[in-house]
């Protein structure tokens, strides 16, 4: 399951809180750009960001880093997040 979680990306604080809980990467994609109007931000200005849930979860939940992938199982990962811009 694919869940939006608030990350400031402080490691003093290694609980990310769930926002929401989605079955697919397209809604949960639709419910960050949702944030990102409600809040007149960037993504990284919203401190949001989508990932693959290994465990169960609801919204309010604290989640570690141990919890979460960034890509689902099976999911094709752009070329971008596998290869740095810069040579």
């Amino acid at each position: 399951m694919f869940a939006l979680i608030y990350d400031t990306h402080d490691l003093d604080k290694p609980f990310k809180e769930v926002l929401s809980v989605h079955k697919s990467r397209e809604t949960a994609e639709r419910a960050l750009r949702k944030r990102m109007a409600k809040l007149e931000k960037s993504v990284e200005d919203c401190n949001a960001r989508i990932v693959w849930l290994k465990e169960r979860a609801k919204p309010g939940y604290g989640i570690t880093e141990k919890a979460f992938l960034t890509w689902g199982p099976g999911e094709t990962i752009p070329y971008g997040e596998l290869h740095p811009d810069c040579d």
